[in-house]
């Protein structure tokens, strides 16, 4: 971790050690109500709710809210879909805090779609046994949560957000982590910033932007995973990423997405000649779970096939029904009430991270986690669909309660003047090192993988590790890194993890992935042996 001068981020007013959280989507933001009115520093790439992956979720939240749904159906079906290694305790828990986070939500202002009652609507999403996804218009759950949260945010005077401040890394002392080094100017200020608090919640999000084709925003690239893998965190379930079926195959970067909930809702795929491939593949078709479905369409893909989503009979009304799809139609020149939609499986989520107990602490004293940037262990091998969303508001809620009982007095009535507004952006994308990266990671870690394809990719990675031109890309290699040691490593295929040279589940290998860095830089000589 580095050593620096101390610096003050600017305006910032004196007042108690706060709660450090880095990441201004879904996780972050809801931890940061929660704990209200305890102080707060919620630091941020973006402005808030920009450049968050929970901002672009489009289908919605699970939770077993619905008439004849019970929270045991929510956990048995959690469990099939995670393949096996699902952490029991820790769905329940989720399964069963979901009805008292949906009415949190409900309380921040968002909009939940409601029958003619004033009952919550809940759609069918694949895997499901029961309809109990929370909605809002359709497809614009995401926008619509991250909306009302924001302004909640701004609203709090607990809660002071420093927008345009890229964490590098963390700092600890005696043993215990007590806050981070950023640089503010969307990471391109000269200074780093020592900014210390009470405890530091780290909740960055996934790492889509790894791989070329993705629903993730740009700023999705695993830093903060790498980040704290670098401190020494535990780590786990790094081997499996999951990969959006239906994201809109029109060459766009992020890939836009055809939410789930269209196939939900009766839409069909087919290849080129017209064949519905799905019906030979799994007895749910459409509706299996997703990295059976991905696999499906990548097949279909790779053979000249291609796949396309056939919403024409399915969808009556496609612009009230599922407004952002057909948005995304429209601007790509698609007419999905006529014709097709063209569909690529993308990196869409990731199942590993920095490992957590119920409550988000993760191995390290005073750092907590939460959000697509965990592995709580509530999704296995396979995240069942709008699941994500739902972890992201137990976990930071349950973060928030723990920590109360910690840490000192309120905020003052000036905390929130701290605050610093940006509407500038983080982009690196255009580095060849990232380029690189990204190419190794879908070529040899994306939805099929063999054993000597992924010893070129950690090969690879080794390489590009060692002429890091950033802290910054340290921190995004390093979880590059930790992925293929966990893909080499894991000699079986199981959930989001597909191995061609080992296609089989097999029973030895029915258990989590639980590692630091260290160990895993330990199994490297071995890994890489023929």
């Amino acid at each position: 971790m580095t050593s620096l001068a101390l610096y003050s981020p600017p305006r910032a007013p004196k007042g108690p050690e706060s709660v450090i959280i880095v990441g201004g989507g879904l996780a972050g933001l809801f931890c940061a109500l929660k704990l209200a009115p305890k102080a707060v520093t919620v630091l941020a790439a973006a402005p808030i709710g920009r450049g968050a992956s929970s901002a672009w979720a489009q289908a919605g939240i699970a939770a077993a809210v619905g008439p004849g749904d019970t929270i045991e159906s929510h956990v048995t079906d959690t469990i099939i879909a995670g393949d096996g290694i699902v952490d029991e305790a820790i769905i329940r828990t989720m399964a069963k805090e979901a009805s008292g986070r949906i009415h949190d939500l409900l309380d921040y202002g968002v909009p939940f779609d409601r029958d003619l009652e004033g009952h919550l609507s809940v759609s069918r999403e694949a895997a499901h046994s029961q309809n109990r996804i929370v909605r809002v218009r359709g497809d614009m759950a995401g926008r619509a949560i991250m909306e009302a949260l924001v302004a909640a945010v701004r609203k709090t005077p607990s809660i002071r957000v420093l927008e345009g401040y890229v964490v590098e890394d963390l700092i600890a002392e005696n043993g215990q982590v007590t806050g981070v080094v950023a640089r503010d100017k969307a990471g391109s200020g000269a200074e780093p910033h020592r900014i210390t608090g009470s405890n530091v919640v780290m909740a960055t999000g996934g790492i889509g932007h790894l791989y070329e084709v993705t629903t993730n925003p740009t700023e999705a690239r695993g830093g903060g995973i790498g980040m704290a893998a670098r401190a020494g965190a535990r780590m786990a379930d790094m081997e499996f990423v999951q990969f959006h079926p239906t994201a809109i195959n029109v060459g766009k970067d992020p890939a836009p997405l055809a939410t789930e909930a269209l196939r939900g809702h009766g839409a069909t795929l087919h290849n080129k000649a017209g064949e519905r491939f799905m019906l030979p593949l799994h007895p749910d078709a459409e509706l299996a779970p997703r990295d059976v479905v991905a696999r499906g369409i990548f097949a279909e893909i790779r053979a000249g096939r291609g796949a396309g989503l056939d919403c024409r009979t399915a969808v009556h009304d496609f612009a009230s029904e599922f407004p952002t799809v057909f948005g995304y139609c429209q601007a790509a020149g698609i007419d999905p009430a006529r014709e097709m939609i063209p569909v690529i499986p993308a990196a869409h989520y990731f199942m590993g991270g920095i490992w957590t107990d119920v409550n988000g602490r993760t191995s390290l004293p005073g750092f907590w986690a939460c959000g697509e940037c965990t592995s709580t262990g509530a999704h296995g091998a396979n995240r069942l669909a709008s699941n994500s969303l739902l972890e992201a508001v137990v976990f930071s809620a349950r973060i928030a309660e723990a920590l109360k009982a910690e840490i000192g007095p309120d905020a003052p009535a000036t905390w929130q003047d701290g605050s610093v507004t940006t509407t500038e952006y983080l982009t690196e994308n255009d580095h060849p090192n990232m380029v690189a990266l990204r190419q190794v990671m879908s070529a040899h870690l994306g939805v099929l993988r063999d054993g000597a394809g992924m010893r070129e990719a950690l090969d690879t990675i080794l390489q590009l590790a060692r002429d890091s031109h950033s802290v910054r890309f340290d921190n995004v290699i390093t979880t590059a890194k930790l992925i293929a040691v966990c893909a080499l490593n894991r000699i079986e295929s199981r959930g989001g993890h597909f191995r061609t040279d080992y296609p089989e589940e097999q029973a030895e290998w029915k258990r989590r992935t639980l590692l630091t860095l260290e160990q895993a830089d330990a199994i490297i000589p071995d890994l890489l042996e023929d």
